[in-house]
């Protein structure tokens, strides 16, 4: 059951908050500052690149590295094809984990790696088989870590990852953490406006920590939950399983993301799909036993013995104004229809990295308002 009372008590979510989500949400424009400029140290912004890659891959642990390679492959569009190396092994520990290269990457593809650990022993492997095949290796780790010792000037470049600007916060969710996807984020960002594949300059970058800067300030444990568009989704989530439906390229992996992380810290279940495609694939589950009318008025039914059950709540995500053509009216129409109550999220005007930013930092704290509300309290 979510505690709504706890959310307009800055400080007993400070209590709460005993893994530092809250200031990690908040740190997140900070966190893109610092690795710009991380970015710009390691000479970024002076390469010269004689063309674009011909596939861009991905590789990193956890919800992070899913969260870059998601994104960056909606910015990139048509421009290139982006492709995440998932892992394998018997644990998701450090040591475990195992990366493999396509058989047909080679010289004129772009290996990018992003972790918030360093330790794995894996994508060391991984950026030497790169090398050893021509691909150009370039990696997002922290400064100490044993993966920018084995790839910094050898077989790649290493941007060192912007730490926190008041100390890392718990580790257990620093992979999911709403500053970590920033901090490896920023400076491929920076590397794929030099290559072409994005529009990302340092004034793009700019504007993305104001924007992120703004929403935390919206979205803050201070400002009450009438005016908190974080707050408001977390209580109306409470007790519910959230559909997140999305339209727009960009948008498609923040409702992914927002799905992840709804599951890695605040343990709950939510199903994500892009419009229109969302109508078909989730429209039976409005009719079913997660529709809001599911629950027959049967008196002889042992309700004293049954949990809670979930109802269905259909969240609207887009990263441009409705017009033309769009699924939204269908959408509305759909959940309303089956009595299935709706929220909706749409970001300010602005550039397109912006609207993302905007979507991304709302749905992050969200889903920690709602790991925070919803936890037992000692």
């Amino acid at each position: 059951m979510l505690d709504e009372s706890l959310l307009d008590a800055p400080e007993a979510l400070a209590r709460a908050d005993r893994r530092d989500l809250l200031r990690g949400a908040a740190e997140a424009g900070a966190r893109v500052r610092t690795a710009a400029r991380h970015a710009a140290e390691a000479g970024i912004g002076s390469l010269t690149p004689e063309g674009r890659p011909r596939a861009v891959l991905v590789a990193g642990p956890g919800t992070a590295a899913s969260g870059v390679a998601d994104l960056i492959g909606a910015l990139a569009g048509a421009a290139a094809p982006v492709t995440r190396i998932h892992p394998t092994g018997v644990a998701p520990a450090p040591g475990a984990l195992r990366w493999a290269l396509p058989g047909w990457a080679g010289s004129v593809d772009l290996l990018l790696i992003a972790t918030a650990d360093g330790s794995e022993p894996g994508l060391a492997l991984l950026a030497e088989q790169a090398y050893r095949r021509g691909c150009t290796v370039v990696a997002v780790a922290p400064t100490r870590s044993p993966l920018r010792e084995a790839v910094d000037g050898v077989h790649g470049l290493v941007v060192p990852m912007a730490a926190a600007p008041h100390g890392e916060y718990d580790a257990e969710t620093s992979a999911a953490g709403p500053g970590t996807l920033w901090a490896l984020l920023t400076p491929l960002l920076a590397l794929l406006d030099r290559v072409g594949l994005v529009t990302a300059t340092p004034e793009d970058l700019q504007q993305v920590a104001d924007r992120l800067d703004r929403t935390a300030e919206r979205c803050g444990p201070a400002i009450a939950t009438y005016s908190n568009p974080a707050k408001t989704l977390a209580a109306e989530l409470a007790d519910s399983l959230p559909l997140l439906w999305t339209e727009g390229e960009a948008a498609g992996p923040v409702g992914r993301r927002f799905a992840a992380v709804l599951s890695e810290l605040a343990g709950r279940p939510a199903l994500a799909a892009q419009l229109p495609e969302a109508l078909p694939s989730h429209g039976t589950l409005l009719a079913g036993d997660f529709a809001a009318g599911a629950d027959p008025d049967d008196f002889f039914r042992d309700r004293v013995e049954e949990g809670e059950t979930l109802r269905a709540r259909v969240v609207l995500l887009r990263d441009r104004p409705t017009g033309g053509l769009s699924a939204y009216p269908a959408a509305r129409e759909l959940a309303l229809g089956h009595d299935t109550p709706v929220s909706e999220l749409e970001p300010e005007e602005g550039g397109e990295l912006e609207a993302v930013a905007e979507l991304l930092a709302i749905t992050d704290f969200a889903a920690v308002y709602l790991s925070l509300a919803s936890a037992p309290q000692p």
